[in-house]
């Protein structure tokens, strides 16, 4: 296994500015340095931080800092506060028995202007197991599935878009039908310029969480640019091109906490809703493997969040896909609530009456632990330890159980996003891993 580690120094601070983790434009800063470098250790090991405050670059003196402290999403277990002195001071987090993050939450008020920050360490992450089991026939339930998927003919129309095409690639808009029930999706299909056939590998790119457009289709132009076929798409049948209003009127109308469409039927494994998307992703695969400028060999899958799921079920399901990327997975270990542990994405645990014997077990069905334990191609996988929408106890449980070559980028400052330098960086990880 290869680990990387992105850490970021005081050194960096003109960079620490314009990350997500800081409020934009803020006049605080916050600096919180773990005694170990790589902000890992070993379960039984105590670990401390040093915090620093920073108001317009000045370090903040006599400011009392408030701290609490608990695992990974779960409620705090331990409270007090440290005064700044010369701006910086040293909280002690203690350990953990069990494998697992332990998060640090500060608190100060300067002036009357609160600013939040929070820490995360892991302890032996490298030993966390999935609480999901997986269901003696999973395989045979997704087989079926997908052999009814076959049974219904390829259709898709195709429609070329200027305002997506330049010089170096070409674009169409594709709505492509997913069932019998000739229920469809709709995405952003991209070409090189001139693409001959035979020579392209194709890149199928799953959307995040929500129901909304297909934002900023060309933010990944240059895999075209550099010879890959890619599938931008979305999964819940809605023209992109509506406008934004009624994705907002849809998205309040039908995807709220107690009516979402994650939680649509999710008492039934048949008629739960994410059984369409996530056949829809078998699907997409029939639509590159037949496009004649595919190369006949590399199909890769590629997202983050609900998309980073998407991907690594796609590969768990279609031995067609050669290689997966996956940033910040969601519908990781969703039933991990059960154990008093941090669950992923869309956090069950919040909502009233997810908490029953039929859903639980449509959760196993539908979970990305599972999917990743059928995985055997090449995976790359990032996440960041300060994030609360997919906690790292759930990525690093995904990560644990992939079967096949695996590599980390783990970036530890990183609440829910990544760098373009890390996006770019998935493309030529991407093309080190293309069959020849």
């Amino acid at each position: 296994m290869k680990k990387f580690l992105c850490l970021l120094f005081a050194a960096c601070l003109p960079l620490w500015l314009s990350a997500e983790n800081y409020p934009y434009r803020s006049d605080m800063l916050w600096i919180a340095q773990p005694d170990h470098a790589d902000w890992l250790y070993s379960t039984g090991e105590k670990a401390s931080i040093e915090i620093r405050l920073y108001r317009y670059g000045i370090p903040q003196d006599g400011v009392t800092v408030h701290y609490e402290l608990g695992n990974d999403l779960m409620p705090a277990d331990k409270s007090g506060s440290v005064v700044l002195r010369n701006g910086k001071a040293t909280i002690r987090i203690g350990t953990m028995q069990q494998p697992g993050f332990r998060d640090c939450r500060l608190t100060a008020t300067i002036d009357g202007q609160t600013t939040r920050h929070h820490v995360k360490v892991g302890f032996s992450p490298e030993r966390i197991e999935p609480y999901t089991a997986l269901p003696a026939d999973f395989v045979g339930f997704w087989a079926d599935n997908k052999a009814q998927l076959a049974e219904v003919p390829l259709q898709y129309t195709k429609e070329r878009v200027e305002k997506y095409s330049t010089d170096k690639i070409d674009c169409y808009l594709v709505k492509l039908q997913i069932n019998k029930q000739r229920q469809a999706i709709y995405g952003y299909l991209f070409y090189p310029k001139q693409a001959r056939p035979g020579s392209c590998p194709a890149v199928l790119c799953p959307p995040g969480a929500g129901i909304k457009t297909i934002k900023d289709p060309l933010r990944h132009k240059y895999y075209a640019e550099e010879g890959f076929i890619r599938f931008e798409f979305e999964i819940h049948g809605l023209h992109p091109e509506l406008p934004e209003e009624t994705f907002r009127e849809i998205s309040a109308a039908f995807n709220g906490r107690e009516n979402g469409y994650l939680t649509n039927n999710l008492d039934n494994r048949d008629n739960y809703y994410m059984k369409r998307v996530y056949l829809a992703c078998v699907r997409v695969v029939d639509l590159l493997t037949s496009l004649p400028e595919w190369d006949g060999k590399n199909v890769i899958a590629q997202g983050g969040s609900q998309g980073g799921a998407l991907a690594l079920v796609a590969a768990g399901l279609d031995r067609r896909i050669t290689a997966c990327v996956a940033n910040h997975p969601a519908l990781s270990d969703m039933a991990r609530f059960k154990a008093a542990s941090a669950d992923g994405y869309p956090h069950f645990s919040r909502i009233p009456g997810m908490d029953t014997p039929d859903k639980l077990q449509t959760m196993a069905y539908y979970d990305v632990v599972n999917f990743a334990r059928q995985i055997e191609v090449p995976t790359r996988l990032t996440w960041g330890y300060n994030d609360n929408t997919c906690p790292p106890t759930t990525s690093q449980a995904v990560y644990n159980v992939l079967r096949g070559p695996k590599e980390a980028l783990v970036t530890p400052i990183n609440e829910h996003w990544t760098s373009e330098a890390t996006e770019r960086g998935h493309l030529e990880w991407i093309k080190k891993h293309l069959i020849k």
